[in-house]
């Protein structure tokens, strides 16, 4: 989930009362009641948290680094005569809520309260940002020189991520002295608020609607061919990565639009600074120009006379309210770069209104428009089959009603129909005999009255013949990672409490293709879709337990898995699972939209082709 200042123009400080009753319990005695003629690096301290908390501090001085006039309003600045400490930094936000009279080279004095800001709030997990706040602003002289920058650099950023939280503190790093020479987190903090530069860096999360965009300083660091950094583990959190956003306002000059693989060249320099939505940031007051790589999106092969194409796509909320053009472009792509699959399973296909909470649960409307647009771009006129969701059970945008839907190619491939499921009180099952496996529904949900499909998504299965061989489709769309806690979290390792949702549906649906395999031990079991974790996770693990299930992806070379660009890192979100049945195999992650600024999807559709 992206961030940027436009998002949040609310932004307040955080209490030392309600910090000691949260992540910083032992900071409220740990200085006088006021401190005169303080220093930045005596605020800052040499832990995430500063020694003043809750404290009024008079006589701070420093030079202005930068202003910003919109979001959370307020300035930067830095102390131009540093300490001998690396681990204080010399720079330091100053929240004025309003727009700041002050300008970049002013020196001022500063009398104010020493907070500490949690981005999200206590519960969110995130580092806290020290910053002074209800400020008192003299200023001394205008026209200073702004003190050097501290150039981040591949060379500069320590390989190892951060340090394992302090267990007697709940897993929180917090209170551990800032060590960094050793640690990405500890250098990024030792930083925190002072003015900071990269030279010409490789751009690895494209241009967002909110104005901001990802680089990384370490060019080597899981680089892929396109020119992404890849996530590979939860040990490869990618040190090299750095947000950046401008404090130029948009109406002033526009932000660069760059894709992934671009660089962004020359100096962007300005103040560090953390924000919630991907934690340490470069807010530049000169900005680079991005240098165009050329990226291109990427066509898959199209599938030979006795091959069967299975696709997944999250379309992202599609509904008939969207504009025609985004029906054409994913219409294009699907045709184009899809090469017209056999098969293809959508999520995200929204109800016939939309988001408009009025109890209306079906889709024709917005799978017609979608079809129309696919025959209208030249390709095959596809047929489909779903269960419409209960309203407003299926988790997503309230009133949206997503839910998977199949499209087949009726030319190619037919679909067993076996009326009588709903969204909750029928669900499908296996049966059969004799070696031949058999779902009792044909479309039906698995399971949908297990808890773990609450307000979430409940899996669509589909049984096709392919020149008289059965395929069994599962079409997923598994829980969000909505409240994990992100890379930059106090608690090293971050806590990701949506797993434990996701794990259960992975066992769910792992069971029922186990009950498919155990009538026919040879069928072709295809689980498809947005499954929302990794091919090293903990849910694609339960998907393959007792060999039911192999990932696909896993057959792509590693810097070629991934479907998803998330605060820089390349990722596999989307995934196709194969059962043993299903003997070879080619499999594409077709890169059509992550790594662009300018999107029909946020996801990567898959493809994979076979012979049953």
């Amino acid at each position: 989930m992206p961030s940027s200042i436009p998002r949040s123009a609310a932004v307040s400080a955080v209490v030392a009362a309600a910090l000691a009753a949260g992540l910083l319990a032992s900071s409220a005695s740990a200085a006088e009641d006021g401190a005169t003629g303080t220093r930045v690096h005596d605020i800052q301290g040499t832990t995430r948290v500063s020694p003043l908390v809750g404290k009024q501090v008079t006589g701070v001085t420093g030079i202005v680094t930068g202003v910003r006039t919109y979001g959370s309003r307020g300035f930067w600045i830095q102390d131009p005569e540093a300490d001998a400490n690396p681990a204080t930094s010399e720079g330091l936000f100053v929240f004025t809520s309003s727009v700041p009279t002050v300008a970049v080279g002013d020196a001022v004095s500063l009398n104010g309260t020493v907070t500490e800001y949690v981005p999200g709030g206590l519960n969110s997990g995130n580092q806290s940002l020290t910053q002074l706040s209800k400020p008192t602003v003299t200023v001394l002289s205008k026209g200073n020189a702004v003190p050097a920058p501290v150039t981040i650099s591949g060379w500069s950023v320590p390989d190892a991520y951060a340090p394992e939280g302090d267990p007697a503190a709940g897993g929180s790093i917090n209170g551990l002295t800032l060590d960094p020479e050793t640690y990405a987190l500890d250098y990024y903090e030792s930083l925190e608020g002072s003015n900071v530069r990269i030279d010409s860096s490789r751009v690895v999360g494209a241009t967002d609607p909110y104005a901001e965009l990802w680089v990384t300083v370490k060019p080597w660091e899981n680089d892929n061919r396109r020119g992404g950094t890849v996530y590979g583990s939860y040990e490869s959190q990618n040190t090299g990565r750095l947000q950046i956003q401008s404090l130029t306002p948009l109406a002033q000059q526009p932000f660069p639009k760059a894709n992934v693989g671009d660089r962004l060249t020359g100096t962007t320099e300005g103040p560090l600074d953390f924000n919630q939505f991907g934690g340490y940031t470069l807010t530049a007051r000169t900005l680079g120009t991005v240098q165009d790589n050329g990226l291109e999106r990427e066509s898959t092969d199209r599938q030979h006379k006795n091959e069967l194409a299975v696709a997944t796509y999250n379309v992202e909320n599609l509904d008939p309210s969207d504009p025609q053009e985004k029906f054409d472009a994913l219409a294009k792509a699907v045709v184009d770069n899809l090469a017209s699959p056999d098969i293809l399973a959508l999520e995200e296909i929204q109800d016939n209104n939309g988001a408009k909470n009025d109890g209306t649960v079906a889709a024709d409307q917005t799978v017609k428009k979608f079809t129309d647009a696919i025959t209208a771009a030249g390709g095959p006129a596809y047929e489909w089959r779903s269960v419409d969701p209960q309203n407003n059970k299926d988790g997503g945008e309230p009133g949206g009603n997503i839910r998977q839907v199949f499209l087949f190619n009726p030319e190619r491939v037919s679909f067993t129909d076996r009326a009588g499921a709903d969204a909750t009180t029928t669900p499908t099952a296996v049966t059969g005999g004799k070696g031949r496996a058999a779902l009792t529904l044909s479309p039906g949900r698995i399971d949908p009255a297990n808890t773990a499909w609450d307000s979430s998504r409940k899996p669509l299965a589909g049984e096709f013949v392919f020149r008289g061989r059965t395929v069994f489709v599962i079409a997923n769309h598994f829980g969000s990672k909505g409240g994990d806690e992100g890379l930059t979290s106090h608690h090293q390792p971050p806590n990701r409490s949506s797993e434990a949702k996701r794990l259960l549906q992975a066992q769910a649906v792992n069971a029922f293709v186990k009950d498919i395999v155990a009538i026919e031990k040879q069928a072709d079991v295809l689980v498809v879709g947005d499954i929302n974790d990794f091919e090293f996770s903990g849910t694609t693990q339960a998907l393959t337990d007792g060999g039911a299930l192999y990932p696909a992806v896993k057959s792509l070379p590693r810097a070629e898995r991934y479907s998803y660009v998330y605060q820089g890192n390349s990722q596999v979100l989307d995934q196709i699972l194969t059962s043993p049945g299903v003997h070879h195999f080619e499999y594409d992650s077709v890169h059509i939209n992550a790594e662009f600024a300018d999107q029909d999807s946020d996801h990567d559709p898959q493809v994979l082709r076979f012979r049953p």
